[in-house]
């Protein structure tokens, strides 16, 4: 073990050390990562200052979506066809340029253009920042090295909300943008001096032809799902002509896309790595922590503001404690994995998250703040088990060569789970609501005797309080119509916090098709990573 920590990686042959590298790189990522989220509880103020609706405001946050998740799929060529260091520095770059420009907008249609050449510089962030780690970790060090990445990725969307909640109450949403100017800058100079191309990749680099069908494929299938994702639930999904369209376009190009990808001879994006089983197991396995994830990050702020009348600022507060556990928590699975089998640590971590979240599903109307954090440091417990693992054994086996590709993919499964699962947790709080209230309202009929002693009851503490018979007999109803609504959304949280917890015992089964390795390890009867 001690002579595979002391081999030269390519990374480090000019004396960089590699994990002043791994914090660089993944300084970039958490700035794009943080975007996604960052601008959500801004997006009422973004609307006021442009003049416009908080509908129209909505499609900052979906140009956003759109080409960021185009560009995750075509990174790895792009990094083929321009040189992995010379693609990140021009994504950092204009990935700054873009946030100062969406800073100082003064219109809506601005701001959302910039907002589009921002998700798709970057788009290259989060690919680029695996595949420097992959390349310049051995694979005995690598859950340490994702145990960084880590930060990006999980850490990221769950501080969003909180820190974009308070530059907005304290200071402007424009600066929810200015902020990455220096860290932005910061990281373009560290990346210049630190990282560097390994010798293979300089070797491989070529001026190949472009798959103008896949990239033209992609961008359908993509763009348009993200569309349909992000928009479904605003425009009251298909009765809506537009998102009837965009799902018929997202079927198209995605399907049209795996086609043509698995049967032309250049393909523009590599599918051919599912073959490998830890890394189609993986890429699912992210696909259901993420969706989870992302998931849970809006319910309990929405849950907090909605029905607690918590402020953005406050809501976003009760994710910060669960980010903070999560680190701590992060460094804790790193020393565990190389001593058990990384698919146990794993299951483990799903059948943590599925018992969170059913925990969770024990909700009350007498909620405090001390509660929900509870909840959310039990969830973010799970999460902590996950990332790191999953990260390490699905690249585990692949060949150096496909580790661009890979990195890609992964980290488009990942977003595109994580549009999914903000979608789907949206759209299950409207329906059940709808579900809960149907139910309940059954009881509040002139039939229920219950109903009408509470109605009578209420009634006379109304009077008691000087209020006329007339009037105090209304404001009993609309008291008692106004608890239905609190109720009926309560229980809709509940059942979603249900469905999170199936769907995270759903995927224990799956962890156990993972190799039988450890962190460093190789799988009994697998090949190496050259």
């Amino acid at each position: 073990m001690s002579s595979a920590g002391a081999v030269a990686v390519p990374q480090s042959r000019d004396g960089a050390n590699p994990w002043l590298i791994a914090i660089v790189v993944t300084l970039a990522a958490f700035m794009e990562v943080l975007d996604t989220t960052i601008v959500n509880v801004a997006l009422p103020h973004i609307a006021g200052t442009m003049s416009a609706s908080t509908d129209e405001s909505t499609w900052t946050l979906t140009s956003y979506l759109v080409s960021n998740g185009i560009v995750l799929t075509i990174s790895g060529y792009l990094t083929r066809l321009l040189g992995r260091k010379r693609y990140f520095l021009i994504c950092i770059a204009m990935f700054t340029v873009c946030s100062f420009l969406c800073g100082i907008s003064t219109s809506l249609p601005q701001i959302i253009i910039f907002r589009l050449l921002q998700g798709f510089f970057g788009g290259g962030l989060q690919p680029n920042q695996q595949s420097i780690i992959l390349d310049t970790f051995p694979p005995a060090k690598r859950a340490q090295a994702f145990g960084v990445t880590a930060l990006a990725t999980v850490v990221a969307p769950v501080i969003g909300p909180a820190l974009g909640g308070w530059i907005t109450d304290n200071y402007s949403w424009r600066w929810i943008f200015l902020i990455n100017i220096p860290v932005g800058i910061i990281t373009f100079f560290c990346v210049m001096a630190l990282v560097r191309d390994p010798p293979s990749m300089r070797d491989e680099r070529r001026k190949a032809d472009l798959d103008y069908v896949g990239l033209g494929l992609i961008i359908l299938g993509l763009g348009a799902l993200q569309i349909f994702l992000d928009r479904g639930e605003t425009d009251d999904w298909f009765s809506s002509p537009l998102i009837c369209v965009m799902a018929a376009f997202a079927v198209t190009g995605i399907v049209g896309a795996v086609f043509w990808l698995l049967y032309t001879k250049k393909p523009i994006v590599d599918l051919r790595v599912l073959a490998d089983r830890n890394f189609a197991v993986g890429s699912l396995m992210i696909f259901a922590m993420a969706v989870i994830l992302y998931s849970s990050a809006v319910l309990l702020p929405q849950l907090s503001q909605q029905l607690l009348g918590y402020t953005a600022t406050l809501a976003g507060l009760i994710l910060v404690p669960g980010a903070v556990a999560l680190i701590g928590l992060i460094i804790l699975v790193s020393k565990i994995l190389p001593l058990v089998q990384t698919r146990y640590v794993i299951a483990f971590g799903f059948a943590l998250l599925g018992g969170a979240f059913f925990y969770s599903h024990q909700l009350t109307p007498d909620l405090d703040f001390r509660t929900l954090v509870l909840m959310r440091v039990f969830q973010t417990s799970g999460l902590a088990f996950l990332f790191v693992p999953i990260s390490t054994i699905t690249y585990l086996t692949l060949p150096r060569r496909l580790n661009g590709d890979a990195a890609a993919l992964f980290t488009m499964f990942r977003n595109i789970a994580g549009s999914i699962g903000i979608s789907l947790s949206t759209a299950l709080i409207t329906t059940r609501s709808q579900v809960r209230m149907a139910y309940l309202g059954e009881h509040q009929t002139p039939y229920s005797q219950p109903y009408l002693d509470t109605v009578a009851s209420t009634a006379r503490t109304l009077q008691a309080s000087g209020v006329p018979r007339d009037l105090a007999q209304q404001g009993a109803v609309g008291h008692l119509y106004q608890q239905l609504i609190a109720q009926s959304q309560l229980l809709s949280y509940t059942d979603v916090f249900a469905i999170c917890a199936f769907l995270a015992f759903l995927a224990i089964p799956f962890t156990f098709l993972f190799s039988k390795s450890k962190a460093g390890g190789s799988p009994a009867g697998e090949g190496g990573h050259l």
